[in-house]
């Protein structure tokens, strides 16, 4: 079997990176990848500015029990007079400071009578004074090509006066179920049916990735159902994802179809648990990934090997996640052949630790344990794991998004 992490690492090169940009206007950003590093045209803040509302002195004309002529108020966006010397200047967040003036007293510190300001509390030289540039400095490198665009970034571009970005073509991406078992949701439901649950999950992870979700299709098991399929998804979609229908049964006509139409496919079985089959293909200079066909397994290992080559695809910076480490709590000790990726819930103590409590049912096919567990524990193969070991963590925060 191959190795999870030789697995991981071999599906996030598999793809290419996107050759093209495209141009984005900043406010529907969000999601996207930028697809040219960005530098600071403009210091931030671009000139010395109050943080308070207050008065600007010169720090070396106070005196206790000095007072000082109020010489002008000034409001954000309109331009000071130099400072006199010994006077004040009536400011409020964000306007600029006189020329002269190195210090702003808070208001709250403050007494102006008949346009004469009493200073109460001694001032702290240069206190309440942004200074520019200390936030952003022209000419620095804000954001590199591949940051993904959250709405942090786009309110840090939009400080630089960002009205359009450049950013990379979302990738295309094409979902297909297949059996004879599966029927749509909304659909009647006979004997032996059960409800397609991976292609709608599958196209919501692809979707939180900020990919762009194409088609989502389901195919019988026939060669003719399957390659009417692989056609349009191959087609129109950068990236196939195809469920079940990959192993060595009967009708598991995948891998067959694949080839039929000029593909390669690579069968993998992955030491992993769950999730052991696992196939990558290419057809026509496009990448299928087949997942397996429990909707548990196919969660994960989309969560844990495919996210990794979409982030390539989608040229992000940063391929793999952080992962993370808690103490399991758990009654049962682990000690599997595979390594074992159980569904936990991650509670965090006051001292900053984590504790990771597993699910009680693990078993591949049990879907509730998705919506309750806030991630992955990673159990090594061939190793006595048991309650408060310390083990790595998976984060659904972090490898879904």
């Amino acid at each position: 079997m191959l190795d999870f992490d030789l697995a991981q690492s071999r599906l996030a090169q598999a793809g290419k990176l996107p050759q093209t940009a495209e141009t984005c206007l900043l406010r529907q950003a969000r999601g996207r990848i930028l697809a040219e590093p960005i530098i600071a045209t403009h210091n931030l803040p671009p000139a010395d500015n109050s943080a308070m509302d207050g008065y600007a002195i010169r720090f070396a004309d106070y005196k206790q029990g000095a007072s000082f002529p109020v010489q002008q108020r000034c409001f954000a966006g309109q331009a000071p007079e130099p400072l006199q010397p010994g006077n004040a200047i009536r400011l409020f967040t964000g306007s600029l400071i006189p020329e002269g003036a190195d210090t702003v007293v808070m208001q709250e510190d403050c007494t102006e009578t008949d346009n004469v300001l009493s200073i109460n509390h001694p001032p702290k030289a240069g206190a309440h004074v942004r200074k520019q540039g200390e936030d952003v400095q022209k000419d620095k490198r804000l954001l590199p090509a591949g940051t993904l665009l959250g709405t942090a970034e786009i309110a840090l571009l939009a400080s630089q006066g960002c009205e359009y970005i450049s950013v990379y073509p979302k990738l295309k991406v094409g979902i297909l179920s297949t059996g004879d078992e599966l029927v749509e949701p909304g659909q009647p439901l006979q004997t032996a049916q059960i409800y397609n649950s991976n292609g709608p999950a599958l196209a919501a992870l692809v979707d939180k990735l900020g990919a762009q979700v194409v088609h989502v299709l389901h195919a019988v098991d026939t060669h003719d159902s399957l390659r009417d399929a692989f056609s349009r998804l191959i087609g129109d979609c950068d990236l196939v994802l195809t469920v079940g229908g990959v192993s060595v049964g009967e009708k598991d006509l995948v891998k067959a179809t694949i080839e039929q139409m000029g593909g390669s496919v690579d069968l993998w079985r992955v030491r992993m648990k769950p999730g052991k089959p696992v196939a990558m293909a290419q057809a026509h200079n496009k990448p299928i990934v087949c997942l397996p066909g429990n909707p548990v397994s196919a969660y994960v290992v989309f969560t844990l090997l495919v996210s990794p080559l979409i982030r390539t695809m989608q040229g992000r910076e940063r391929v793999l996640p952080e992962i993370s480490y808690g103490k399991l709590a758990s009654a049962i000790t682990f000690n599997e052949t595979r390594e074992e990726f159980l569904r936990v819930r991650a509670s965090h103590a006051p001292d900053g630790s984590t504790t990771l409590s597993p699910y009680a049912q693990q078993g591949s096919g049990v879907i509730s344990s998705l919506p309750w567990a806030t991630g992955v524990a990673r159990i090594p193969a061939n190793t006595l794991v048991g309650h408060d070991d310390i083990v790595a963590y998976y984060d659904f925060a972090h490898w879904q998004v």
